[in-house]
C-alpha cells in the first residue's frame, strides 16, 4: 500500500481516538438515553453522518455538500442533545440558538459560494484520493464535535444553574464575534462580485485591520459559547472547554490561515502592493496603528 493512503488512514484513526476521548469526558455527569450517555451518542452521530455523506461524495467526486453537511451535523447534534437529555432550560435553548444560528448562517453562505464558484480549492487534489478524502470528512466530524463540545455538555448536563453574569458576558462576546464574521464575509463577497476586482485581493473594510477577520470572528464567537456553557459544567466535562482552543489551533496552524496564506503568496506574492499589504496588516489580531 502506498505511503500517502496509509498516513491518511492513520490520521483518520487518530481523529476518531480524539473524538472518543472527548466523548468520554463530555459524558461524565451527563444525561443518558437508553443506557447510553447523550454526549457520546452525539459524538457517534457526528462521525456517522459525515461518513455517510462521504460515501456519496466519493462516488460523485464532489465536495459540493461538505460545508452543508457540517451545518446539518451541528443542527442534528443540538436537536439530539435537547430531546434525548430532556433538558429544556433557558441556558440550553440559548446555547442551542447561538450555535444553531452560526451553523445555519455560515453553512448557507459557504454552500452558496461553492455553487457560485463551482468548487472548493481545498479539495482539488484530495477528492480523487479516497483515504485523504475520508480523512477530511472525519476531520469535519471532529471539528463539529469539538467546537460544539462545551455547548453539548452543558445541554446534556444533569445540572442546570440559572443564567447570570457569565451568560450575559458570553453572549455579548459571541455576538461581537458573529458580527465580525458576518460583516467580513459580506465585504469579501461584495468585493469579488465587482468585475474590476477580478484576480485582486481585498484590503479594505475589516480586511484592512486583519488579513483574516472572518477567522478572528470565528475564534471570538466560540469563546463566547464556552463562557455561556461554563457554569453548567463540572468534573471531566471541563475538558470540553477545549472548544475555542481547538478552533484557534485549527484555523491558525492547520487548515485555515496556513492554506490561505500559501495560496495568496502564489497568486500575488510578486506584487509590490501585496507585499505592502502584508507589512501593514497583521495576520489575525488587529494592532494599534503607529
Amino acid at each position: 500500500m502506498a505511503k500517502e493512503p496509509v498516513q491518511s488512514l492513520i490520521y483518520s484513526g487518530v481523529i476518531l481516538l480524539i473524538g472518543g476521548g472527548i466523548a468520554w469526558a463530555g459524558s461524565q455527569g451527563g444525561a443518558t438515553a437508553g443506557g447510553w450517555p447523550v454526549f457520546a451518542l452525539c459524538a457517534g452521530i457526528s462521525f456517522a453522518l459525515n461518513g455517510l455523506v462521504f460515501i456519496h461524495a466519493l462516488r460523485a467526486r464532489t465536495e459540493r455538500f461538505f460545508d452543508l453537511t457540517g451545518s446539518l451535523t451541528y443542527l442534528t447534534l443540538l436537536t439530539a442533545a435537547l430531546l434525548l437529555s430532556g433538558n429544556m432550560g433557558t441556558r440550553d435553548f440559548l446555547l442551542a440558538g447561538m450555535v444553531g444560528f452560526w451553523a445555519i448562517r455560515l453553512g448557507s453562505f459557504l454552500f452558496a459560494r461553492v455553487r457560485r464558484d463551482g468548487s472548493d480549492g481545498r479539495f482539488d487534489r484530495v477528492k480523487s484520493r479516497p483515504a485523504q478524502f475520508f480523512m477530511w470528512w472525519m476531520l469535519q466530524g471532529l471539528w463539529v464535535l469539538l467546537t460544539a463540545a462545551c455547548a453539548l455538555a452543558a445541554i446534556s448536563s444533569k445540572t442546570s444553574p440559572p443564567l447570570g453574569l457569565a451568560a450575559a458576558v458570553g453572549f455579548g462576546i459571541w455576538l461581537f464575534g458573529q458580527l465580525i464574521e458576518i460583516v467580513s464575509d459580506q465585504q469579501k463577497k461584495t468585493f469579488r462580485e465587482l468585475p474590476e476586482n477580478q484576480n485582486r485581493f481585498i484590503s479594505s473594510g475589516l480586511w484592512a485591520w486583519s488579513r483574516h477577520p472572518n477567522y478572528l470572528g470565528e475564534i471570538i464567537l466560540w469563546l463566547g459559547v464556552a463562557i455561556v456553557a461554563l457554569p453548567a459544567l463540572s468534573g471531566w466535562q471541563w475538558a470540553t472547554l477545549i472548544s475555542p482552543v481547538f478552533v484557534f489551533v485549527l484555523l491558525t496552524r492547520v487548515s485555515g490561515i496556513p492554506l490561505l496564506e500559501a495560496r495568496a503568496a502564489r497568486r500575488w506574492g510578486d506584487q509590490r502592493e501585496f507585499q505592502e499589504y502584508l507589512e501593514r496588516t497583521p495576520i489575525l489580531f488587529p494592532r494599534p496603528s503607529h
